[in-house]
C-alpha cells in the first residue's frame, strides 16, 4: 500500500472541508488517454487506492498503462474503541488522499476506449466519491 516515507509532521490537524472548494490542480488527462476524475470531495485512503489499482488493472489484462495522479500523505490518527476522553492525541492509524472536486484520480493509456471505459467504471466502484470518466482532449 501507498504510505510516504517521511512526513514533516507525524501527526497532522484534521482540517475543515470549506463547502464546494475545487481543485486547482490535476484537473486534466495528462499522461494517458482516458482518466477517472472525482465529482466530489472526500477522503482517499491508501487501501481504496491499491483496490482501484488492482480492479483496472486486471480488467485491461495487465496491458496498456496506468497512472494513479493521488497520494495519501495525510495521516489519520486513532485512539483504542474504550480509552477514556483526554490523554492525548492517538496514534496514527492509516494514511490518506484529500481528493477535491475535479482531481482526475487515475489514468489509463494503450487500450481501447471500450476497455477503458469498462476498467475506470470498475475502479470508480472501489472510492469514496462520485467520478465521471474523461479523455484527453486532442
Amino acid at each position: 500500500m501507498l504510505m510516504p516515507k517521511k512526513v514533516k509532521h507525524r501527526k497532522w490537524h484534521k482540517g475543515r472541508g470549506r463547502g464546494k472548494r475545487v481543485a486547482t490542480q490535476k484537473t486534466s488527462v495528462a499522461f494517458g488517454s482516458h482518466g477517472l476524475k472525482a465529482t466530489s470531495e472526500s477522503w482517499v485512503t491508501s487501501r481504496q487506492i491499491e483496490a482501484a489499482r488492482r480492479a483496472m488493472t486486471r480488467a485491461i489484462k495487465r496491458g496498456g498503462k496506468v497512472w494513479i495522479r493521488i497520494f495519501p500523505d495525510k495521516p489519520v490518527t486513532s485512539k483504542g474503541s474504550e480509552m477514556p476522553m483526554g490523554k492525548g492525541k492517538g496514534a496514527v492509524d492509516h494514511y490518506v488522499s484529500v481528493v477535491r472536486p475535479g482531481t482526475v484520480m487515475f489514468e489509463m493509456g494503450g487500450i481501447s476506449e471500450e476497455l477503458a471505459h469498462a476498467a475506470l467504471t470498475l475502479a470508480s466502484h472501489k472510492l469514496p466519491v462520485k467520478t465521471k470518466i474523461i479523455s484527453r482532449e486532442e
